[in-house]
C-alpha cells in the first residue's frame, strides 16, 4: 500500500517566518507616553472595587471535588468592596495620544521586586501603531466589577460565535501595528468566587449555560450581531477572554506574564501576521486556554510557558453555521520551542473549526504537564464539520499523555447529529519521544475515530518512542495509517500502512 505522507514543508515554514518577522511593529524610535506623567494626573481616580468571597473561605480540597460538595457550593457568596486607585482612564488617554503618530504607552515598574507597582484598570482598547509596554515589577490588575462601566459592550467572538458582550480585558478592533510587551504582569484577578461561578452556576450565581445556549441559537439563526446579539451587564454571564485582537494585523505579544484570566488567555480573531514570544501563562481556572488563534493567518507561537486549566494551544475558526458563513480558516501557523507545563491538551485543533484549519508546523515543543491527556488532539463532529489538513509535529518530548498521544474524535459533543462531514487528513508526527526514563501513562497509544462516510486519512507516526502505554489503540474509519520505526513500551512495531473500517482495537 502506498504511503500518503504529509511531508515537512520547509519552503512554507520559511515564508511564514519571513512574512511575520517583516511585518512586526518596531517602536524603538517612537515617542513614549508614561502613564504616571504629570499631564495624566487629573485622570487618576479612586473607585470602589466589588469582589466576592465565600463564607467558609477558599476551597481547600482538589478543585474537581467542588462539583460534589453541595454544602460548600450551595452557599451564597459574600459581597465585599475596597477602594482602589484606578488608572483605566489614564491608560486609554495615553493610548489615544500615542496612536496619533505612533508610540509606546509605558506602565512603569518599581525598583523594589518585593513591592511591584500595581495599577488597577478596566478594559483596555489598543489602537493602531501603539505598544502597551508593562515594565518589570509592574502589575496591571483588572478590577473585578462585572460592569459595563469598566468592561463596555464591544463586538467580540466567544466560543466561535460573534456577539456584543463585555470587552476582552485587552482588545483591538481593525487595528494594525500593535504590541503588548514587557516583563511585567497582567493579572485578570479572576478566582473561584469572581467571574468563575458563572461557569456552572455555583454559589447560587447565574449559570452561564443559559446565555451560552441562547447565543449559539442566535448564531444558527444568523441574527444580526450589532442589533440582536447584545449581552449587557444586566443579563450577560459570558466570561470575556483576556487578550483579543479582532480583525487586526501585525501584532506582537512578547515577554509578558498573564495571571488569573476569566476565560481564554490570548484569542486573536480574524488576524494576520502575529508573533507570541516568551509569554508566560500561569492561570489554572475553568476554560483557561493559553493561546487560541481563531481564523488567523501567518502566526508564530514560540518560547512560551503554558501552565493552564485547559488546552495550552487550541487552534480554531468559528463555530457551526457562523464559522462556515464567515469561512476564514486558521492557517500557516508555526509552533516551536514551547513548554506545556500544565493543561489537559497540548496542541489542540478545535472544536470551533467550522471555517477549517490547515498548514500547522510544530517542532521542538516539550509536553511536560503531569495532567496532560493528549499532546495532539482534534475535536470536531457532524455539526462543526471543517476541513483540517496538513499538520506536522516533530522533534518533541512527552512527559504524560493519559488518554492518547494522538486523539482524533469526530464524536465530540454533538457527534453524528449534523449534516456537515468533517475532513481530517495529512497528519504527521515525527520523532516524538517519551521523556528519558519516564512513562506517559497512556490509556491508549492512539485514539482515532472518524465517521463511516468521512474517514480520517493519511496519518503517519514515525521515529517515535512511547513508553508507558497501558492499553490498545482505538481505531475506527481510517484510510492509510502508517507506522514507521515506532517503538512502544520498548517493543519495535512492524512498519506498515493499513486502513480500518469498523471500530478496531489492537494491543500495540
Amino acid at each position: 500500500m502506498t504511503v500518503n505522507k504529509f511531508e515537512w514543508n520547509q519552503k512554507l515554514y520559511d515564508e511564514i517566518e519571513n512574512k511575520v518577522n517583516k511585518n512586526m511593529p518596531d517602536f524603538s524610535k517612537k515617542e513614549s507616553f508614561l502613564i504616571t506623567d504629570e499631564k495624566y494626573k487629573g485622570l487618576v481616580r479612586e473607585i470602589e472595587e466589588e469582589y466576592f468571597t465565600h463564607p467558609d473561605g477558599p476551597y481547600t480540597k482538589p478543585k474537581a471535588e467542588i462539583k460534589k460538595d453541595d454544602a460548600y457550593r450551595n452557599k451564597s457568596l459574600i459581597r465585599n468592596t475596597q477602594n482602589v486607585i484606578y488608572y483605566g482612564d489614564v491608560i486609554q488617554k495615553a493610548i489615544d495620544d500615542a496612536s496619533v503618530n505612533g508610540g509606546r504607552v509605558i506602565i512603569p515598574g518599581s525598583d523594589n521586586k518585593e513591592k511591584p507597582n500595581v495599577y488597577y484598570t478596566g478594559a483596555i482598547t489598543l489602537k493602531s501603531n501603539v505598544e502597551l509596554h508593562v515594565e518589570e515589577n509592574a502589575v496591571l490588575k483588572f478590577v473585578r466589577n462585572k460592569s459595563n462601566e469598566y468592561y463596555p459592550v464591544v463586538y467580540t467572538r466567544w466560543e466561535g460565535i460573534e456577539m456584543m458582550n463585555f470587552s476582552p480585558f485587552v482588545y483591538s478592533y481593525e487595528a494594525e501595528n500593535i504590541a503588548i510587551t514587557g516583563k511585567g504582569i497582567l493579572d485578570g484577578n479572576a478566582d473561584e468566587f469572581n467571574w468563575m461561578p458563572w461557569k456552572f452556576g455555583f454559589f447560587n450565581e447565574e449559570d452561564q449555560q443559559i446565555q451560552r445556549e441562547r447565543l449559539f441559537d442566535m448564531g444558527q439563526k444568523n441574527l444580526d450581531v450589532r442589533t440582536e446579539r447584545i449581552f449587557t451587564d444586566e443579563i450577560s454571564t459570558i466570561r470575556p477572554p483576556f487578550i483579543q485582537p479582532y480583525k487586526s494585523k501585525n501584532i506582537l505579544i512578547e515577554d509578558i506574564t498573564i495571571l488569573n484570566s476569566p476565560f481564554w488567555e490570548m484569542n486573536p480573531v480574524l488576524c494576520e501576521n502575529l508573533k507570541v514570544n516568551r509569554v508566560t501563562v500561569n492561570t489554572n481556572l475553568y476554560n483557561n486556554d493559553g493561546c487560541d488563534p481563531e481564523s488567523c493567518k501567518d502566526m508564530i507561537i514560540e518560547n512560551c510557558y503554558f501552565l493552564t486549566g485547559d488546552d495550552c494551544i487550541a487552534i480554531k475558526s468559528g463555530r457551526n453555521n457562523e464559522g462556515r458563513n464567515i469561512g476564514v480558516p486558521s492557517e500557516n501557523i508555526i509552533i516551536r520551542n514551547n513548554m506545556f507545563k500544565d493543561g489537559h491538551g497540548g496542541i489542540t485543533i478545535g472544536s470551533e473549526i467550522s471555517g477549517g484549519v490547515n498548514d500547522i508546523l510544530a517542532h521542538d515543543n516539550y509536553f511536560d504537564s503531569k495532567e496532560l491527556d493528549y499532546p495532539i488532539r482534534f475535536k470536531t463532529n457532524a455539526e462543526r464539520g471543517g476541513k483540517l489538513e496538513n499538520i506536522y509535529v516533530k522533534n518533541s518530548t512527552v512527559n504524560k499523555s493519559k488518554v492518547a498521544v494522538i486523539h482524533a474524535d469526530f464524536f465530540y459533543e454533538e457527534g453524528t447529529n449534523g449534516n456537515h462531514k468533517p475532513l481530517l487528513r495529512n497528519i504527521t508526527l515525527s520523532n516524538i519521544k517519551t521523556v528519558e526514563g519516564g512513562s506517559i501513562d497512556a490509556k491508549n497509544a492512539l485514539y482515532i475515530k472518524g465517521f463511516e462516510n468521512a474517514p480520517i486519512e493519511n496519518i503517519v507516526l514515525e521515529d517515535a518512542e512511547l513508553n508507558g502505554v497501558k492499553g490498545e489503540a482505538v481505531l475506527q474509519n481510517i484510510r492509510n495509517l502508517t507506522f514507521k520505526n515506532v517503538s512502544i513500551n520498548g517493543v519495535k512495531q512492524k512498519d506498515r500502512t493499513f486502513s480500518v473500517d469498523n471500530e478496531f482495537k489492537e494491543m500495540i
